[in-house]
């Protein structure tokens, strides 16, 4: 299955390779150049066909369980000052996404979408310190029962030049739909309460809509253990 977000660039990157691969076959004489010609056209088709492939998930859709929206690697686990929307402290775990991860991005909880706005900006690289705050970028926060309100915010790396994001104010989401796309590599972004547990480690490898970054802690479980 291929991503919705890739339907044009795949049949143009087709037919693209269609002709490039039948004018090397009766233009080029050389049979070693034609075959370079030829083997290197495929490699493109088959680079694009990869990176929008969009592998279907169905999620193990659990209120006390906050899902990693995308694929990736694991780069940031770290208490910051969010100043967007919660202008306080949170938990955030960010998640970088190579160009040959699946660059999907899905509801890493379930609930109603109360904030969804799209910000302008730079090209940073992904792993940049102030990517977060200065890069091309789309932050949604989505109310959960549980947890309260989970923000994941889509960012543009030096490759990525286009965020797309499905998520709208009011709408109720379900944990693991698609609900977005980055083209061509980033990094995603998850704030949480100061007083979840966070499940992943620095540098480990997640899943979109499969692995568990996150935890709700019962606050009367957790004032039985303090006690």
């Amino acid at each position: 299955m291929f991503h919705r977000e890739g339907q044009k660039i795949i049949l143009t990157t087709f037919f693209i390779v269609a002709i490039g691969v039948l004018a090397a076959h009766y233009l080029i004489d050389l049979a070693w150049l034609k075959l370079t010609v030829q083997v290197l056209l495929l490699v493109v088709l088959i680079l694009i066909l990869q990176f929008f492939r969009n592998p279907k998930r169905r999620a193990n859709k659990d209120f006390n369980e906050v899902l990693s929206p995308v694929d990736g690697k694991v780069v940031v686990i770290e208490e910051v000052e969010e100043n967007e929307y919660f202008m306080g402290k949170r938990k955030q775990v960010s998640i970088f996404m190579s160009p040959i991860n699946v660059h999907v991005t899905r509801y890493p909880v379930s609930g109603t979408v109360r904030y969804s706005k799209y910000h302008p900006g730079k090209y940073l690289v992904a792993w940049h310190p102030k990517s977060s705050e200065e890069n091309e970028r789309t932050t949604v926060v989505v109310r959960t029962p549980k947890f309260g309100d989970i923000l994941y915010r889509q960012i543009a790396g030096a490759l990525a030049r286009r965020i797309v994001n499905y998520a709208e104010k009011g709408e109720s989401v379900q944990q693991g739909d698609d609900a977005g796309f980055i083209k061509f590599g980033s990094r995603v972004d998850v704030l949480l309460p100061l007083d979840c547990q966070i499940n992943v480690q620095l540098n480990q490898k997640v899943k979109g809509a499969e692995t568990c970054i996150a935890t709700y802690i019962n606050p009367n479980e957790q004032e039985e253990v303090t006690s």
